[in-house]
This record gives structure tokens, C-alpha cells and sequence, in this order.
């Protein structure tokens, strides 16, 4: 088999089964799990094709069969997946390193440690993040921003209350889903780029509290559309296009201490 003939076989492949597991996500019904491996995916394949010409394309027979067994086991389990499955979260690293197998051998996958590192992240179940009830905490904070701001407002436990309407803070609101977004970001950035423990602290801090305090200004604005009886502008903000724009600005400031905390030379390294 030529050499350019094994990239198109291996681009096919890689295609293919990045192709499922994206349509598989769809349906599972995770929160902000089809965004995010749709977002690790193309940075993946961008890393990838950014070291094409310096990959090493050379496998044997037994790293070629071991990697297509692994392929053919992920179809397999990928057409018999339960509504709870955890496999889709394990889908990626071993469809990659199935691919790899194929493409490099065993001596040939430390080539792509970065691409493991950054599926690492879909691998991990960060629901587990739920299980901190931060609401009270989120109200709270929403109840400081209105009063602030002079408004009428107090609050019993997750319950921001004003004299024309009130609003609750659920779980699922509190924030978590930002800071989550924002975690994954940082876990890209810190992937490519050069960076000291000092810097991977720093940029993860300000993933968690720029997560926290956006989305905390987001339930207070959503507390006044309450409070003014403006149905329309509490969905709009709540679950429709002005969810998006809250979660814009909040990639649009961890960007902006992005460029602050790391030196513009790590970027071109």
C-alpha cells in the first residue's frame, strides 16, 4: 500500500468514526456534551494536520490488527449503547488510539500524546460536578448585584424575591454548565500551549469564577424581566438566543485573561 494511499484510508477512517460518535451524542442526552466533543474533535483534527508532514506512518501487522480490532469492538459497542451508557465518553480515546495503532504502531503512539490528553477531557464525567449545589450560593450572589444596583430585593434560600415577582435558582442554573464550558477552554489552551503551574492555576481559577459571576449577573438580569412581568425577555434570556450571548461573553473575557496571564511568546511556540 502507497503512503498517500494509507492517508486516504486512515483520513476515511478518522472521518468515519468521528462521524459517529457526533451523531451518537446527539441523542444521549447529556448537557453540553455534543458542544464540547464537536470542539475537542475539530481542535484534534487541526493538531493534527498542523504535524502531518512530521507524523510517522508506520505500523506492523500486530499494532495494525490489535488497532482494527479495537475499531471494529467501538462500532460494535456503538450499535448497542444503553440510555446511561458511559461509553460514549470512552469512545474517542479508544477509537483514537485504535486509529493510531493503525497509522503508527505501538512505538509510534507517544506522537500523539497531545491528542490523548485532549480527549482525556471527554472521558471525564463531569457530571459529578452537580453534585455541588452551588444555587444558594448563585442566589446569593444575584441578590447582591440587584441590591447594588438599588433595587428592592432579598432572598430565602434560593429564592430571589423582589415586590413584583420572584425567581429560583435551580441547580442547573447555578452556573455549573458555564464554568464547565469555560474548564474546557482552559483544558485546550493549557494542551497547546506552553505554560507554567502558575499559569495552569490562574487560567482554571478564572475559568471557575468568570463562569460563576456571568452567569450570576444572568439570573439577576432574569430576576428584574420577572419582576417587570416580561415573560418573553425571561425566555429569551432564560433558554433561548440570550443564553448564547451570555455564554459569548464569557469565552470573550476568559479570551481577553488569556492574553493577560500568558505571554504572547507562548502563542507562537
Amino acid at each position: 500500500m502507497t503512503h498517500n494511499y494509507l492517508k486516504y484510508w486512515l483520513a476515511a477512517i478518522g472521518v468515519g468514526s468521528i462521524t459517529l460518535h457526533l451523531n451518537l451524542s446527539q441523542y444521549w442526552g447529556k448537557p453540553g456534551f455534543f458542544g464540547h466533543s464537536l470542539l475537542f474533535w475539530l481542535v484534534l483534527m487541526l493538531v493534527l494536520w498542523e504535524k502531518r508532514t512530521s507524523l510517522q506512518l508506520k505500523s506492523n501487522v500486530t499494532s495494525s490488527f490489535i488497532g482494527m480490532s479495537l475499531l471494529s469492538l467501538v462500532l460494535y459497542r456503538s450499535l448497542h449503547l444503553f440510555s446511561e451508557d458511559f461509553f460514549l465518553r470512552v469512545y474517542p480515546c479508544l477509537s483514537f488510539l485504535g486509529w493510531g495503532l493503525l497509522a503508527s504502531g505501538i512505538n509510534g503512539l507517544k506522537q500523539y500524546r497531545q491528542e490523548f490528553w485532549l480527549l482525556s477531557f471527554l472521558a471525564i464525567p463531569w457530571e459529578f460536578l452537580y453534585i455541588f449545589d452551588i444555587s444558594q450560593l448563585t442566589a446569593k450572589f444575584s441578590t447582591f448585584i440587584l441590591w447594588i444596583l438599588g433595587f428592592e430585593v432579598t432572598r430565602q434560600g434560593v429564592w430571589i424575591i423582589m415586590p413584583t415577582g420572584s425567581v429560583e435558582v435551580y441547580n442547573g442554573c447555578s452556573g455549573l454548565r458555564t464554568i464547565l464550558q469555560l474548564l474546557g477552554l482552559s483544558w485546550i489552551l493549557l494542551t497547546l500551549i506552553s505554560t507554567n503551574w502558575q499559569q495552569k492555576v490562574s487560567l482554571s481559577i478564572a475559568a471557575i469564577v468568570l463562569g460563576f459571576v456571568i452567569n450570576g449577573i444572568r439570573i439577576a438580569l432574569m430576576a428584574v424581566l420577572v419582576a417587570l412581568s416580561n415573560s418573553a425577555g425571561f425566555t429569551y434570556w432564560h433558554t433561548g438566543n440570550g443564553s448564547l450571548i451570555f455564554s459569548a461573553i464569557a469565552v470573550a473575557m476568559f479570551s481577553a485573561v488569556c492574553l493577560i496571564v500568558i505571554p504572547q511568546k507562548n502563542f507562537q511556540t
